[in-house]
């Protein structure tokens, strides 16, 4: 079995929200995507990426922000990994 990974991260912690940022790795070594190689998600949201087969095995914690860092710039927290199997 080979497995396929899609990294989404959502414009918040619901998995029917916007998708604001991606990865996919390909351990099929049928393809090859690397960083910035698209400028739409290959999904809207998370639902999408379900319903095509993907199957969710890790979701963002929800940790709220320090006091008074609400409205600071970081890192995008709302991050789901997906993976497929496929055969050899």
């Amino acid at each position: 079995m080979r497995q396929q990974v899609l990294v989404l991260y959502l414009n918040n912690s619901s998995l029917d929200s916007p998708v604001v940022g991606w990865a996919r790795y390909d351990g099929t070594g049928r393809t090859r995507p690397t960083t910035g190689d698209g400028d739409e998600p290959p999904y809207r949201t998370g639902v999408a990426a379900l319903a095509d087969g993907w199957r969710l095995f890790q979701a963002a914690q929800l940790i709220p922000p320090f006091p008074g860092a609400e409205h600071e710039t970081s890192f995008l927290k709302h991050e789901f990994f997906f993976d497929k199997l496929d055969g050899p």
